[in-house]
């Protein structure tokens, strides 16, 4: 179903926890038969990507990668919906900038990687109304809070 990868040297305490938030998120979206990756990275090589596939030439703190966004995306009997690479370094220092825990900010931006994979998106208000609260509602219900 989906697989966490830590590319980092730091041990991740709140991969546990963020495990548990996506098999949650999983089943109440009813995501069977799903395929994607979470892969916590550090600043340089999320700037890398952000560089070579954004054009913006400063680390982020997530990127997704839809698969399903591909036009000669082949059809199978399960969707491969893509990767997310988080910047370990950017969810530590956005915990600390916007006041809230270091696992609160890992799954927030877990959320709203997946969001993306699932076609949701944030680039008009409308949208990102829609996008904003099911990230707010999933991460409540589960618990996670500011």
């Amino acid at each position: 179903m989906f697989e966490i990868i830590n590319e980092v040297k730091e041990e991740i305490k709140e991969l546990d926890k963020i495990n548990d938030f996506l098999n949650f998120v999983v089943k109440k979206e009813h995501l069977e038969n799903c395929l994607f990756n979470i892969i916590i990275v550090d600043n340089d090589y999320i700037h890398k990507l952000n560089k070579e596939y954004r054009g913006i030439d400063r680390p982020t703190d997530v990127i997704s990668f839809a698969l399903e966004d591909e036009e000669d995306n082949v059809k199978l009997d399960f969707r491969v919906l893509g990767d997310i690479y988080i910047s370990i370094d950017k969810a530590h220092e956005q915990a600390e900038l916007y006041n809230h825990s270091f696992l609160r900010e890992l799954t927030f931006l877990t959320i709203h990687g997946l969001l993306h994979l699932l076609g949701y998106d944030h680039m008009v208000k409308e949208e990102e109304e829609i996008m904003f609260k099911k990230q707010d509602d999933l991460l409540n219900e589960f618990g996670i809070t500011r």
